[in-house]
């Protein structure tokens, strides 16, 4: 009796992690059908364990109305900020181990998003092109670092930016922007810290789906702008519908949104908030699929400006 026990406990055992295996498969080969940033979810949060982080955020605030539309100074190449990046790559299985060459495809989509160099950059429709920026800060690979795992998410509080949780620490967060391909998790495409967060946890996760170009199996997210979107964030970026029903990004030249949009909107949309401006769904900070994003704004340019100027915070990249 006791045998036909143990063997019916090992059958319903191995039942279980047969479906354990299954579902983890299942929630790997689901793909985002609208694009989900945690970053705002995770500054609350960082804003909850340290208050000291409020008041950083706001003297960064303050120093960017002083600042912005300052130009870069320091260490320029080709007259251009040029920012390494260090790529961290957190597998479990062959396909979150993405290549070499699809990491420099991400490096090549920042670097013609942020210089205006984009192929549907003169999609930008009349009423916005006076007013759509080329950003002018190129990208380099500086290293890649691979680290295989048996975690089957990561989630989003910075575990895998953390040794001690399996993950990788950065390397030089100060002068490196750091991102972390892995598996997020939840419908995550993405997070960024913003200026003024800890160097521990700094730089950007994406998840290994929608890194560089990661094939049409990912669409609509397939074209490398989850990166661009979250790199904007990490510049001192907010979404443009400011994270509240006709809130503010601090960005003069965008239009107030009501809210997020999604897919690929027709043009023009109307908001509804004061005024019933036309929305600038196309800008990278919305949530519009890949192929519906195309342009940073002048006043973007100018807020970016100011973290990287003498006594900004990120004024190392430029030094």
């Amino acid at each position: 009796m006791k045998k036909v026990i143990i063997t019916t406990f090992a059958a319903l055992m191995l039942f279980a992690c047969q479906n354990e295996q299954s579902d983890s498969a299942n929630a790997d080969a689901t793909v985002a059908s609208r694009r989900g940033c945690a970053t705002q979810e995770v500054l609350e949060a960082q804003l909850k364990a340290d208050p000291s982080l409020a008041i950083r955020m706001n003297e960064i605030e303050t120093f960017t109305t002083q600042h912005a539309g300052s130009n870069f100074t320091g260490r320029l190449v080709n007259g251009k900020i040029e920012i390494p990046v260090v790529v961290n790559v957190l597998y479990r299985t062959a396909a979150q181990n993405i290549s070499d060459a699809q990491i420099q495809s991400q490096i090549d989509v920042l670097n013609k998003d942020f210089n205006a160099l984009n192929s549907d950059y003169n999609n930008v429709p009349a009423l916005f092109a006076g007013v759509k920026a080329n950003i002018g800060i190129t990208f380099v690979l500086d290293q890649v670092i691979r680290k295989s795992t048996t975690k089957t998410s990561w989630g989003t509080n910075d575990a895998m930016k953390k040794t001690a949780q399996g993950g990788i620490a950065p390397t030089s967060p100060t002068t490196k922007l750091n991102m972390w391909s892995c598996n997020i998790g939840g419908g995550i495409l993405g997070y960024a810290q913003f200026p003024g967060g800890a160097s521990s946890t700094d730089g950007v996760v994406i998840d290994s789906r929608y890194f560089g170009l990661s094939g049409a199996a990912n669409a609509p997210f397939n074209l490398g702008r989850t990166a661009t979107h979250e790199v904007g964030h990490w510049m001192n970026l907010r979404h443009i519908w400011g994270d509240a029903t006709c809130g503010s990004d601090l960005v003069a030249d965008t239009p107030t949104h009501n809210d997020a949009n999604y897919g690929v909107p027709a043009y023009p949309h109307y908001s509804t908030c004061s005024g019933t401006p036309v929305e600038m769904t196309m800008n990278y900070m919305d949530y519009v699929d890949d192929a519906a994003m195309y342009m940073f704004s002048a006043g973007q340019k100018s807020r970016i400006s100011a973290i990287f100027t003498t006594g900004g915070a990120r004024a190392a990249f430029a030094q």
